[in-house]
Order: structure tokens, then C-alpha cells, then sequence
């Protein structure tokens, strides 16, 4: 054993780095599908969750008439109804924010205590409301800003009354943005206006997205007709807290199995070639008196020595890689989980050693099976098997091929030895797949973060940001005051050199059944260069119109052509939906829409304006001349739009041209192995062809002749299967994520690339085999003839 590690360094090498990938990535991913959804599942189960959260009409229905709704088909428990109200808050006496700071809209819901037989509240500091006033904040609210002791200003309401923050929460649920006493509501509801329900439901059967639609099915129908305003599935709270771990799922099971298939291959390779150039060696073993058994072991421990090294080295790298990608999530729900979990390990280290020793067995039984006397008569007979008539047939058809000698030979030699050149040739299927797979990947990321930025705009023109001291940076301050819009579009206009321009305004509201704030973007202009791209349906056209992702339209229940409304200053606006947007940013509940679709005088004024310019503009000289014109009302503009780059996309091109480097080099690993057993096994041929004429360039040629040809079929087989793997894994990651992807993010490569993929099994075979083929043409013609 000990031996034959040594003997085989490279071979070793490529078996251990195999055995390495792809324990990586089964560790990263086995741990990533456990330990993501471990922080959400043990605060549900610990907070006895909501499996449902259904919000009614308080004019179209009354506690009493829930009551049915409390006890429908399939509801276990329920909590409620309780009474609800949507406020506009903003800083008050004793809060730390500036006054005038806007704060996002406040769902509060009335609740006598934080303990209830479903959604039990865990108080993180402070203490629950005992009496009107008070309030309790979620720690999921998008706007704090306001510490324990500070006060809210609801100047919307009579009076301006205020409330005190005596709290801070957390319901893994998302029931509410807030928490009052029961008899607090009523102070504030706006007059005119009537507080709406919420019930708090856990059903028998609520684990799958059909099982769910039949339970709001049925606390629809046992509610009053028309009351229910929207419904907050379990399942939606379980993707949004599971999106950045699920995204990363379905790529590393691609890498895993890649890996894990390199190396099965490369260890039976291995094996195999040992076996093979060690016949008589065998032999004389088993004279000795080594029994089958024991020579089996040998040549399986051969494997599994380097692979047990390889993988060892892959779980701690898989540990290390999931540790950083869970920590957030630990940290949302107050769980301390790392991620790690010692039975995936053990799992992916026991299947990847197993995998590896099964096929190590497998060619290494043919050593056991060989009779001593055959085994010591290797090499003094050859041409009777069915095997050699097959090379003898290719080897004549070669010789009538137009080529130069030296390839003709070359050409015939992988017939010699087919399950040598099949196993060459799967290495190179492998590494040509995996670089089709991470080039198909990098452009798809790179497709992403085009469209996560998606502003194509020259120009950009927001308000003037003084410079503050360092010391003062850690200190909230209220962010500038956006300029007129009119003055602005006016300036803008006036410009010569404008081509189009358009301004955004944001605004967060509250949506009925979608838990927390939705983020609504308000354009005026030609918001068609705002750049992004669409999934399904059309960019909004006018008032009333509005668009969205995929992860909004999941949570509202919604699809292209539904209505949606929102509550934005106390009143409801409805939009119809007409086009599914790719935007996967980490807020996820959003809305774009025209700035007339908001009622006069509750549009968000826009703060920021993007210009598209004439061809032919200066734009540094175009950024100076508006910056002069609109510094009377504090705008200034800038010819670069800054654009970042998502952590994400940044860890995922790492990972994949890592992953795909170690890949690569397995395969060229496996090639050089096979190249150097067969220039072993063709050593006394080559002294002779040497010995009657064939210079080192064309011994060079006869080495590369065959792998050349491994490399062609297995870069035209590799690149369709890399495509493939590439538009499985894409559409995949964005389910897991809740996002859908369309075409043109699977379509990013373009004919001259997938020519030069498709060539990468000619490279890879060609780097593998180049060295062994240059060692075999410098070797000494007397030195080979006496390999006999």
C-alpha cells in the first residue's frame, strides 16, 4: 500500500484533490439545505407560529361573525380575531431620530399580552403594553430609529397623540409591525374609518403550498363574504428567512455531483492502471503467498488512502464556507446554530469514501481473480483476444487515412486499450462540462447584477449631502429635502442635450396579507429608462398600472392582471398588475408604479432624477452646467452612476471559479494518468520506432494523436451537457430563491464562446498529455528497448 502511494504521486494527488471538491460542496450543501432552515423552524416552533395570518374588513365583518372563521375545516388552534390599524408614525419627544424623520407605515394590532395560543411574542427588551399609550415594537420593523423610552407622533390622528415605546419584540411570524393594548385602538383610528381584524390560525395540515390554499380556502369560506383583505401564508415567511441560503442549494448539488462523478472516475482510473501495469508484479505476490483477498485491499487502499486525505480536507473546507453564509439568519431569529452538523459531515465523508472504495474494488477484483501462472506469462503471448483484433482492424484503417504516419499510429492506439481511452475520455467529458457550467454561470451572475443595478442612465441629480464629521457619522440625522420636482424637470428640460429623464420617489406602504412594509417606487417621467428587466407581461404604461417580482406577487397571493391595493396615508389605492420585474434586491415586497397613481398631494417627490443624454454629450460637461443650474435648490448632478456589486454574485463567481479551477485540473490530472500508463505500456514500441527513424516531434505526435481525439469527442459531448447542466441548475436556484428567471439570463453565451468551450476538451486533453508526450520523446532509444 504504502508503495504504491508512493510510486503514484500524481495519481494520488489527482484522487485526494477529486475526493476534496467534492466533499466541499456535498458539506457546504448538505449543511446549507439542514442548518438554513434550522433558526426559522426552532423560533416558529418555540413561538408556536402562525401558519396563517388572515386580515379581514372590520366594515363587512365583527368578532362574533370570525368566530365561524376560528373554527374551520382543519384549524387546530386559532388566536384572535385581534383589532388592527395601519399609522403613519413619525420621531417623538424623548427619541434619539430628529424630528421630521419619515418613518415606514405601522400595522398595529391590539393585544392584551404577548403570550396567545398561537404567534407567543418573545420580548426582546423592555416589557409587554399595560395601558393605552404604549407600544411594543417588532425588531423586523423597517424604520426603528426610536430606542425603549422614545415616543411615536401620529400627527395624522386627532389630537397628534403620542406612544410610548416601552418594548421590543419579535414574532418569527410577521403578525404585526407593532403592539398595543386592546383598548387602544380605538385612539388610533383615524375618524371615518374602522379598525380591520386579524385571526391567527395553525391547521392539521399546513406543510406544502396546496395544503395552505385549502386552508385559506377554508377560513374564507367561514368568514362573511367579501371580508377577507389578505392572508400571510407560513410557508411565504419560511422562503423570504431561507432565500439567500436556497439560492446557493442548487448550484452546489451541481458541483457536488461533478465532483463526486471526477472522483469515482479518477479513483477507478487509477486503480485500474495500477492493476494494469502491475500484472506480473501480482503474479509474483501471489507466488509468494498473497492471497486474492489481500491484493484486492491493496489496491483499494491505494485509493483510499489520498481520498481519505481529500476528504478529511473537504469537510473542514465545507464547514468554513457554510459558517459566514448562515450567520445572518442565526442572528434574525436569536439562535446560535453555526450550521454545523456533524451528521452531514459524517454522511457526506462516509458516501464519498464508500463511493470511492466501491469502484477502487471493482478494478482492483481483476487482480484478484488473476491465475499466479497468467499473471507471471504477461507480456509473452498477445493477438487472441477479441480485443486485439479490434486494434488491429482500427490500426490498418488509420494507415489508409491522409495524415502523417506518426498521427495515423496515434490515431489507432486508444482501440488497443478501449476502457483506457473510455475512462480518458469521460475525464475530459467532466472537466469540459464543468467549464461550459461555471462560463453559462458567470455570465448569468453577470446578467443579475446588470439588471440588480439596472440604471442606464448618463447622468444622475440628487440633492446636495453635506459633509459631516467623523464623529458625527454614527448619529441619525434626517435625510435632505427633496427639491421641487417641477423646478427640477424644468431645469432638466431646458438643458440642451437631454434625450429623456425621469425622477423616482419612494414610499413605503402597507399591502393587506404581505407581511411587513412594501416598498413602492414612484416614477415621474419616462421611467423606460429605468432599465429593468422584465420576467413576464409589460413595463406599467400610465396611472393605475403597476409592476413587480416574482417574491412580491408569491407573498400577495397576486398574478399579472389581479388588482393589489395598498394603504399609503391612511387611504387605499388599487393597482392592476401587468408585468412580472427581475429585481432581486434583499426588500423583496415592492411595487413600481406611475407617481399619478398615488392620490394628490400623498405621491412620493422624487428625490433622485437619472437623464439619459444625447449622442454626442459631454457628460462631465453636461453634470456641470445642471449642477450650476439647480444649486439654488440644492441639486447637484454626477457623470457616473455608481453601480455595486452584490456579496452574493461576488461569493458565487469565487466559488465557481474555484470550484471549476480544481474541476479542471482533476480532469487534466486524470489524462495526464492515463497518458503516463500508456506511454509505460508503449515504452519498448517507441525505442523501436525511435530506433528506425521517428524524431522527437513525432513521437510527440504519436502521444498526442489519441488524446486529441479523446479531447474532441469529449469537448462535443461536453459542451451540450454543460449547457444543460447550466439551464437545469439557473432555474432551479431561482425557484429556491422565489425569483423567476427569464431567457435572456440562461442565454449569455454567445457562438464565438461556445466555439471556444467546445475546444476546451482539446485543451484540457492536450495540457494533460503534453508533459508524459515530452518525456516520452526525450527518452533514450536504448533505455526503452530494454524495457523488456
Amino acid at each position: 500500500m504504502r508503495a504504491g502511494v508512493r510510486r503514484r504521486r500524481t495519481q494520488s494527488v489527482a484522487v485526494g484533490l477529486a475526493a476534496m471538491v467534492a466533499t466541499t460542496c456535498s458539506v457546504l450543501g448538505g449543511s446549507l439545505l439542514v442548518a438554513s432552515q434550522a433558526p426559522f423552524d426552532r423560533a416558529f416552533d418555540r413561538q408556536h407560529g402562525a401558519h396563517l395570518t388572515a386580515r379581514f374588513d372590520g366594515t363587512r365583518t365583527d368578532a362574533g361573525q370570525l368566530a365561524a372563521a376560528a373554527h374551520a375545516a382543519g384549524v387546530t388552534v386559532a388566536a384572535g380575531p385581534f383589532r388592527t390599524v395601519t399609522v403613519d408614525p413619525e420621531p417623538g419627544p424623548g427619541s434619539s431620530v430628529p424630528p421630521g424623520v419619515t418613518m415606514a407605515p405601522m400595522t398595529v394590532t391590539g393585544r392584551a399580552s404577548a403570550t396567545a395560543d398561537v404567534d407567543n411574542v418573545e420580548i426582546l427588551q423592555g416589557s409587554w403594553p399595560k395601558q393605552p399609550g404604549e407600544v411594543v415594537i417588532d425588531s423586523g420593523y423597517g424604520n426603528q430609529g426610536v430606542d425603549i423610552g422614545g415616543t411615536l407622533r401620529l400627527p395624522g390622528l386627532p389630537g397628534t397623540p403620542t406612544l410610548k415605546v416601552v418594548g421590543l419584540a419579535r414574532s418569527v411570524s410577521r403578525t404585526s409591525d407593532a403592539w398595543v393594548t386592546p383598548d387602544a385602538v380605538a385612539a388610533l383610528t383615524a375618524p371615518g374609518s374602522t379598525p380591520g381584524y386579524e385571526l391567527l390560525c395553525r391547521f392539521a395540515r399546513a406543510g406544502t403550498t396546496g395544503e395552505m390554499a385549502a386552508d385559506r380556502a377554508a377560513v374564507t369560506a367561514a368568514a362573511p363574504a367579501d371580508s377577507l383583505t389578505g392572508a400571510q401564508s407560513w410557508l411565504t415567511a419560511k422562503q423570504g428567512s431561507d432565500r439567500n441560503t436556497a439560492l446557493f442549494l442548487p448550484f452546489m448539488v451541481a458541483f457536488g455531483l461533478l465532483g463526486l462523478a471526477m472522483s469515482v472516475l479518477v479513483a477507478g482510473n487509477v486503480v485500474a492502471g495500477a492493476v494494469g501495469t502491475a500484472t506480473r508484479r501480482i503474479g509474483v505476490l501471489k507466488a509468494l503467498g498473497c492471497t486474492p483477498a489481500q491484493v484486492v485491499r491493496a489496491y483499494v487502499a491505494q485509493a483510499l488512502i489520498p481520498a481519505t486525505a481529500g476528504t478529511l480536507l473537504g469537510v473542514a473546507a465545507g464547514n468554513l464556507l457554510t459558517v459566514p453564509v448562515l450567520a445572518t439568519t442565526g442572528q434574525l431569529y436569536g439562535t446560535t446554530t453555526s450550521g454545523l452538523d456533524p451528521w452531514v459531515d459524517a454522511a457526506v465523508a462516509g458516501g464519498t469514501l464508500a463511493a470511492v472504495a466501491l469502484v477502487a474494488w471493482a478494478a482492483a477484483a481483476r487482480a484478484g481473480r488473476l491465475r499466479t501462472v497468467d499473471a507471471l506469462a504477461v507480456g509473452r503471448t498477445a493477438g487472441g483476444t477479441r480485443r486485439d483484433a479490434l486494434a488491429a482492424r482500427a490500426a490498418a484503417l488509420a494507415a489508409r487515412l491522409p495524415l502523417p504516419r506518426p498521427l495515423s499510429l496515434g490515431l489507432a492506439q486508444p482501440f488497443a486499450r478501449p476502457a483506457r481511452a473510455a475512462g480518458m475520455l469521460a475525464a475530459v467529458l467532466f472537466g469540459t462540462t464543468a467549464a461550459v457550467f461555471a462560463v453559462g454561470m458567470g455570465g448569468t451572475m453577470t446578467w443579475v447584477q446588470q439588471a440588480k443595478n439596472h440604471d442606464i442612465a448618463d447622468i444622475r441629480v440628487h440633492p446636495e449631502r453635506p459633509d459631516v464629521p467623523a464623529a458625527a457619522r454614527s448619529a441619525p440625522t434626517a435625510g435632505p429635502a427633496a427639491a421641487d420636482p417641477a423646478a427640477v424637470t424644468a431645469a432638466l428640460t431646458a438643458q440642451p442635450g437631454t434625450a429623456s429623464h425621469y425622477g423616482a420617489g419612494v414610499e413605503d406602504v402597507t399591502v393587506p396579507g404581505v407581511a411587513g412594509n412594501t416598498t413602492v417606487t414612484a416614477f415621474a417621467g419616462d421611467s423606460n429608462g429605468a432599465g429593468y428587466r422584465m420576467v413576464s407581461g409589460r413595463w406599467y404604461r400610465g396611472p393605475g398600472e403597476a409592476v413587480a417580482p416574482a417574491t412580491f406577487l408569491t407573498e400577495a397571493s397576486a398574478k399579472i392582471g389581479d388588482p393589489v391595493t395598498f394603504t399609503t396615508h391612511g387611504r387605499a389605492v388599487t393597482v392592476r398588475i401587468v408585468g412580472e420585474v427581475f429585481d432581486p434586491h434583499v426588500q423583496t415586497n415592492e411595487l413600481f408604479t406611475d407617481a399619478a397613481t398615488f392620490p394628490s398631494g400623498t405621491d412620493p417627490k422624487p428625490d433622485v432624477w437619472f437623464v439619459t443624454l444625447k449622442p454626442g454629450t459631454d457628460r462631465v460637461a453636461y453634470a456641470t452646467a445642471v449642477g450650476a443650474a439647480l444649486a439654488p435648490v440644492h441639486m447637484t448632478a454626477e457623470a457616473d452612476v455608481p453601480h455595486g456589486s452584490s456579496d452574493m454574485i461576488l461569493t458565487m463567481r469565487s466559488l465557481t471559479a474555484t470550484l471549476t479551477a480544481l474541476l479542471v485540473a482533476v480532469a487534466g490530472l486524470g489524462v495526464f494518468n492515463t497518458v503516463v500508463l500508456e506511454a509505460q505500456d508503449r515504452r519498448r514500441d517507441t525505442g523501436v520506432t525511435k530506433a528506425i527513424g521517428m524524431t522527437p516531434a513525432q513521437t510527440v505526435g504519436v502521444v498526442l494523436a489519441p488524446v486529441l481525439l479523446v479531447g474532441v469527442v469529449g469537448g462535443a459531448i461536453g459542451l451540450p451537457a454543460g449547457l444543460l447542466l447550466h439551464r437545469v441548475t439557473v432555474p432551479a436556484m431561482g425557484h429556491s430563491a422565489g425569483l423567476n428567471f427569464p431567457d435572456a439570463a440562461l442565454d449569455v453565451l454567445g457562438t464565438p464562446v461556445l466555439v471556444l468551450l467546445g475546444l476546451g476538451g482539446v485543451l484540457i486533453a492536450a495540457l494533460g498529455a503534453l508533459l508524459p508526450a515530452v518525456r516520452a520523446a526525450r527518452a533514450r532509444t536504448v533505455d526503452a528497448l530494454r524495457a523488456e
